[in-house]
């Protein structure tokens, strides 16, 4: 008589060990790789204040623009003459220009006439960079931006950057309530 032998090998090898890579086994490893990896991409870390993660602190300002903390005092202080914080002495802005502040932009498109918008680029984030040729410019992916209104101007950004009222009380820009 011949010995029969029911099982396969693997069957026989499976109840030594108690385990079998099967098809769910393995699919399901790959599916909780999968979904490591994810959230894994989805926590990214920005060491700076740019949700991007770089933040352009040591590319240096270019000719005709102010670098953010050089326009004067950037907050805190209030004029004492009923006005609102002061932002910037009015002689640091350059007409058909402006200075970049730490949350702002502070720009004199016309003589005597100060407007101020937020320095945050509404298309990604990235702080705008430069004033140049009359428009507010974020480096990041070449969005411009007008110094009169703040409108775009040309690049991916499509809203304008968020407007802050400000006025001009004796020799500063002041934030107006």
């Amino acid at each position: 008589m011949t010995d029969v032998q029911p099982r396969t090998d693997a069957e026989i090898q499976q109840d030594r060990t108690g385990t079998a890579s099967t098809r769910r086994v393995v699919l399901m490893g790959a599916g909780g790789l999968g979904a490591a990896a994810a959230l894994a991409a989805c926590g990214t870390d920005s060491s700076g204040t740019n949700p991007n993660g770089t933040d352009f602190n040591n590319n240096p300002i270019p000719a005709g623009s102010t670098a953010a903390g050089d326009g004067g005092d950037t907050g805190g202080g209030n004029t004492g003459g009923g006005g609102g914080t002061v932002l910037v002495a009015a002689s640091k802005v350059a007409v058909g220009g402006g200075v970049i502040l730490d949350e702002l932009v502070v720009t004199q498109p016309a003589e005597g006439t100060f407007k101020a918008f937020s320095n945050v680029c509404t298309h990604q984030g990235c702080k705008v960079t430069e004033i140049k040729n009359k428009q507010i410019v974020c480096r990041c992916h070449s969005s411009f931006f007008s110094i009169e209104d703040g409108s775009p101007v040309s690049g991916p950004a499509a809203q304008p950057l968020a407007a802050t009222k400000v006025e001009l009380d004796g020799d500063n820009v002041v934030a107006s309530a």
